[in-house]
């Protein structure tokens, strides 16, 4: 009896362990690096234009778009022309770049 519950223990914790697995790789998915170009910075309203390839994350096709940062620091690290990598979501309703590196 003994052995029959350890084994269902045992199983229990590798199908627990493949969700968490299979969790992680579906969120890195999700937030995957999008490229794009800035066009605009509009610091006053805490604002990125962005020229940008697909956003798989939001199932958005490449175009020009305007995003609000999540924090107004992100406008000082770039200019109009900067080739970017970033994540945009949505917050609140809004569309926000959350991460952004300059490439």
């Amino acid at each position: 009896m003994k052995n029959v519950l350890a084994s269902m223990v045992m199983g229990c914790m590798v199908m627990i362990s493949a969700s968490a697995y299979a969790a992680g790789e579906a969120s890195e998915a999700r937030t995957a690096m999008s490229h794009g170009e800035v066009r605009k910075v509009d610091a006053a309203a805490g604002k990125l234009t962005i020229k940008h390839g697909p956003l798989e994350n939001l199932g958005m096709d490449a175009m020009t778009m305007v995003f609000k940062v999540k924090d107004p620091a992100m406008l000082s690290q770039v200019k109009s022309g900067d080739r970017i990598d970033f994540i945009a979501d949505e917050v609140d309703g809004v569309l926000t770049v959350v991460k952004l590196e300059k490439r």
